[in-house]
């Protein structure tokens, strides 16, 4: 499975659904998972460093202390509406199967380049079947919100869109909106290219 995105649950203004996506397939995986949970896939999908490590960050150092790694995630159980996986983890020949959390083996995993697997009995259960015209119609949604955020600072020199992006940038860390604060660095970037 891949990483297809993170968006915010309709029915829980609280909740963010951590989509996943067959590499080689058409099903879809939405799984709701908590705000700090989301906030640690987005910033490391996302290559932003908080000042200082979060709690998936110390999770890696340790096992990377321990000379191991994440060899892989499995999203292996649906029981009652709940997702269960596991973390697998190798150190010195010896392979452990932790119990998690998916959101929180997903965060985890990533910091690791560690593949994701879903168990066939759950994607059979909870998967969703993608249509290309949802897909085109994303796309195109994206795309509109994109050239509306770059039409908000047309008609200004460069210096003061870079200015005003570097502000609004600023807030977005302090605010720990990190999603946002990941397109406006690109948006940075860009402008100083």
């Amino acid at each position: 499975m891949e990483i297809l995105g993170l968006s915010t649950s309709p029915s829980n203004g609280e909740a963010y659904a951590l989509v996943l996506s067959e590499a080689e397939g058409n099903r879809r995986l939405p799984i709701i998972i908590g705000h700090y949970e989301a906030q640690a896939i987005a910033l490391e999908l996302e290559h932003i460093r908080p000042p200082r490590p979060m709690t998936h960050d110390l999770l890696r150092d340790i096992i990377q202390n321990f000379s191991g790694y994440v060899k892989k995630i499995v999203v292996n159980d649906l029981r009652e509406g709940t997702f269960f996986a596991q973390v697998v983890i190798e150190a010195d020949g010896v392979t452990l199967n932790i119990d998690s959390r998916p959101s929180d083996a997903v965060a985890l995993g990533i910091r690791f380049n560690a593949p994701i697997f879903v168990a066939a009995s759950v994607l059979e259960e909870a998967g969703i079947e993608a249509e290309q015209e949802q897909e085109k119609s994303a796309t195109a949604m994206q795309e509109v919100k994109e050239e509306k955020s770059s039409t908000a600072t047309k008609n200004l020199s460069p210096q003061e869109k870079l200015t005003k992006l570097e502000e609004q940038l600023d807030s977005a860390i302090k605010a720990e909106n990190y999603e946002q604060a990941a397109r406006l660095r690109d948006e940075i970037e860009k402008l100083k290219n």
